[in-house]
């Protein structure tokens, strides 16, 4: 039951914190190009992970993490009039780097497929 509410209050988060980054923060650092992946909230609700991706490079992606680490207050005091919560959460962002891996996995199969499909096909196959 408690890791079910968890993970309510996880999504409903990152709506939230999504919502207030793109509507109310007001930074020329942070771009449109940024998601919020994934939030994962500590046990007792007073800390949060907001797992952030982003199209950037990566001079780019580290002057967005800092701008939004130094809104993170504006941004729990935001989002916090748009859910009720006993306790809010304090903001922690971190770059999610998954999308990066797939980008990096897809290109690695599409050269293996590259190179099966430029040798010579035998009998056998």
């Amino acid at each position: 039951m408690k890791e079910q509410r968890l993970s309510r209050v996880n999504s409903l988060l990152k709506e939230v914190i999504y919502e207030v980054i793109h509507e109310d923060v007001r930074n020329p650092h942070i771009n449109t190009f940024v998601t919020v992946t994934k939030v994962e909230t500590s046990a007792d609700l007073h800390h949060a992970k907001v797992y952030i991706s982003m199209i950037a490079t990566d001079a780019e992606k580290e002057k967005i993490l800092h701008a939004l680490e130094s809104a993170a207050g504006f941004i729990a005091v935001q989002a916090s009039k748009k859910v009720e919560l006993r306790y809010f959460p304090q903001l922690t962002f971190k770059i999610d780097h998954s999308a990066d891996e797939l980008m990096r996995i897809e290109k690695i199969l599409g050269e293996i497929e590259s190179k099966r499909k430029s040798r010579p096909v035998t009998e056998t196959e």
